[in-house]
């Protein structure tokens, strides 16, 4: 499982190529396994099209790269010679998107395929950069990449050779500028040009050449690798909402727990979760164990074409940092379901400063954790209430993930089994047995006075429920 890991650091098998030839390898039908028919026949359209009217336009990256491996692609890109204004004039289904990138959407019912203008490389003074088209901040990160240049111009601004093919469904060549052929043979993940300067044009690349890595199967490259540890704290400059989107990529392709144990080798998890990443150093096992059978669980259900929700994801690897936090408001004084409220809110807000989760998962995320403080409190109504609770399963699901990572909780996990699985006189037996008996909470149920009302008084953590 881990092998990706260990293949990270392979030596080249030749020296890293600093610069894409002008002149690309060029590999007829006969020399590659690809046919057009494997393509989308909306993206093959739109390449024909665009070169109908005069246009260069090629199928390009993942999914020339994927189709290379035996891989379905889930998406069709194509790069052309043509403006965003040109291609939109070619097709009434298309929708220019984006400021710092802008690219073209041209959609056929559900099927969106994104179209690209061939990029160049930015001006080297400042000087010259005109700031509508392109700019950097002052680590040299780029804050707007609008250059436009040539089919070879575009080669060299790819990030990793086995993204650079171009493929020509019309004549059914592949064109091959940095010898990204080569590279999936090796099964190696290399970056085109200097990789501390591609960094730090776009940090993203560290968290890219990761994804890639794991989905793959392929080790990164040394000369690829070397810069990351160095570099991974200018991820914390990175804007929050990028960083969300380029997390669930991570996490949520199918190849979670390799990419985990990556992230945390390269020392790239720390500025994405720097609350777990302090619980993996003061109680490594228990974190480590937990978060990874929480991936290798997402992975399972994504290769089982099951539903798998970012809240419990998110809950899951930001878990570990919580318990300390609620430790320390309950020895204040703050009863157990307030202190662990506030010490959610609390964890949510420093990592939404770093990524961007949204509210439709930090809700979820913060019930996930509060049923935790509940399913010990099983008394009376309180099962059967609870088990009528929307967050129930979820939250059933999490105690069994916390108990798996070694969590002492006196057979609750096991209980919470039987209990849903037993009739109504089997579950009002287990109540009953609970009896005198200390819950998960050290307290033995008490029975409670009624108001002259006769209604039950609620205060402390009742008041909380």
């Amino acid at each position: 499982m881990l092998k990706k890991l260990f293949q990270s650091f392979r030596s080249p098998l030749r020296k890293p190529q600093q610069h894409v030839r002008t002149t690309p390898e060029v590999l007829s039908s006969s020399q590659h396994s690809l046919q057009r028919n494997q393509f989308s026949r909306y993206a093959v359209n739109i390449v024909e099209r665009l070169q109908t009217a005069g246009y260069q336009a090629y199928l390009v990256g993942g999914c020339v790269r994927d189709m290379m491996l035996g891989i379905t692609p889930k998406d069709f890109d194509v790069a052309t010679s043509a403006t965003p204004e040109q291609i939109r004039a070619e097709f009434r289904n298309a929708r220019i998107i984006g400021r710092r990138f802008k690219l073209v959407h041209i959609h056929f019912g559900r099927e969106i395929i994104e179209v690209a203008t061939f990029r160049a490389n930015h001006p080297i003074d400042d000087e010259d950069e005109d700031s509508n088209q392109s700019s950097r901040n002052e680590s040299g990160r780029i804050l707007r990449d609008n250059v436009y240049g040539t089919l070879e111009d575009d080669a060299q601004r790819r990030d990793f050779t086995i993204n650079a093919l171009y493929y020509d469904p019309v004549t059914e060549r592949v064109l091959d500028y940095a010898n990204g052929v080569h590279d999936i043979r090796n099964r190696l993940i290399r970056l085109i040009g200097d990789p501390q300067q591609r960094y730090k044009e776009d940090p993203v690349r560290m968290l890219r050449a990761v994804r890639f890595a794991a989905k793959l199967d392929f080790g990164i490259e040394k000369h690829s690798a070397t810069p990351i540890r160095p570099l991974a704290p200018m991820l914390r400059d990175i804007p929050s909402a990028r960083l969300f989107e380029e997390v669930l990529k991570l996490f949520l392709s199918g190849y979670a727990e390799a990419t985990f144990e990556m992230l945390v080798d390269l020392e790239l998890f720390e500025p994405l979760f720097p609350a777990s990443s302090k619980a993996l150093e003061y109680n490594p096992t228990y974190t480590h164990t937990l978060i990874s059978e929480a991936l290798a669980n997402t992975d399972l259900r994504i290769k089982q074409n099951k539903p798998v929700t970012p809240a419990f994801l998110f809950a899951a690897l930001l878990w570990p940092a919580l318990p300390a936090r609620v430790l320390r408001l309950q020895e204040r004084g703050m009863p157990p379901i307030p202190a662990m409220q506030e010490a959610a809110h609390e964890l949510i807000t420093e990592q939404c400063q770093r990524i961007a989760i949204p509210k439709r998962f930090t809700m979820p995320i913060r019930e996930i954790w509060d049923m935790q403080e509940r399913l010990p409190r099983r008394s009376g109504k309180r099962a059967d209430l609870l088990l009528e609770n929307p967050r129930f399963r979820a939250g059933y699901d999490f105690l069994l993930l916390r108990e798996l990572a070694g969590e002492e909780t006196d057979g609750l996990g096991e209980w919470w089994t039987d209990y849903q699985d037993a009739n109504d006189s089997g579950r009002r037996d287990m109540i009953r047995d609970l009896g005198s008996k200390p819950d998960a909470t050290g307290q033995a149920p008490r029975k409670r006075r009624r108001s002259s009302s006769g209604k039950r008084k609620r205060a402390g953590v009742d008041g909380a429920e």
